[in-house]
């Protein structure tokens, strides 16, 4: 018994090790040679040919209209969110494991098939073509289908961050906010936001990481052309096709800074919301 007992512990005591090694070795082959081989990239020539793609027109119209997508989805999804989510956590009602499907809708679709969505429904074939074409009114191959496309993948990270928080914290503190006389704008401005401040800065960072990473949907709805319609992916794209590849690379390096911008924020949000757990 006493030798059974101690192969096993030798075979449990490799066991995590060669997990961790495993895990390592994929982190490496998928994420970090990649992204070091694309600094390697981007910076071989020297910094200044780096800092000169950054300002070529083509560079810049892309990141602005990036900027852009981003300015204009997070705003709107932060307001669908919070609204979403205190419907969803305060009420019970038919069809809310429907309404959360459908949020939800964005995670499980491929953002090719939404983009095709938006085509089908806005472009000139589809069910609002004949009527946007008689308006004078272009969505498809325009900014208006890009900001449509961004928002619809960057859509569920608000709502999905702040419903578990509102449903953990409850409603005594508002009732009694009510109670006190506070009116509704009153009880979420002054208890219920800031209780679910930190879930709701964590759901506009992925909402902002997404829209201005996004690729697939912005890419059906946009035509992709060069200074009109060409956001900051597309653009890394187009250039490698075009085999200008150190502005394809320096692009992308912007690209994996505000993705390792986003990382360490979520970190810190991240800590923040376990210290104010603790307390």
């Amino acid at each position: 018994m006493t030798t059974d007992k101690r192969n096993s512990t030798k075979q449990q005591s490799w066991v995590p090790g060669v997990l961790i090694a495993i895990a390592i070795a994929y982190l490496f082959l998928v994420q970090y040679i990649p992204t070091i081989n694309l600094f390697f990239a981007a910076f071989n020539k020297g910094v200044t040919p780096f800092l000169s793609n950054l300002t070529k027109p083509e560079f810049l119209h892309a990141a602005w209209l990036t900027l852009l997508l981003a300015l204009i989805s997070l705003p709107v999804n932060t307001v669908f969110g919070l609204c979403a989510a205190w419907a969803i956590a305060r009420h019970k009602f038919p069809g809310r494991a429907i309404v959360l499907s459908i949020i939800d809708l964005p995670f499980s679709i491929s953002p090719v098939v939404a983009g095709l969505m938006i085509v089908l429904l806005y472009g000139r074939q589809g069910w609002f073509g004949p009527w946007l074409q008689a308006h004078n009114i272009q969505i498809i191959f325009a900014f208006p289908g890009m900001v449509l496309a961004t928002a619809f993948v960057s859509m569920p990270f608000v709502a999905r961050e702040v419903i578990p928080i509102l449903e953990e914290y409850g409603k005594d503190q508002e009732e009694a906010a009510r109670t006190l006389g506070a009116n509704d704008w009153q009880t979420f401005w002054r208890v219920t936001l800031p209780s679910i401040r930190w879930g709701l800065l964590y759901g506009l960072i992925l909402t902002n990481a997404r829209a201005m990473g996004e690729f697939g949907a912005v890419s059906v709805v946009s035509g992709n052309i060069a200074n009109t319609t060409q956001s900051l992916p597309l653009f890394v794209e187009d250039a490698y096709k075009q085999y200008e590849s150190e502005a394809a690379f320096s692009a992308a390096v912007i690209l994996a800074l505000l993705a390792v911008v986003t990382l360490v924020l979520k970190e810190i949000l991240e800590r923040k919301t376990k210290i104010k757990e603790v307390e």
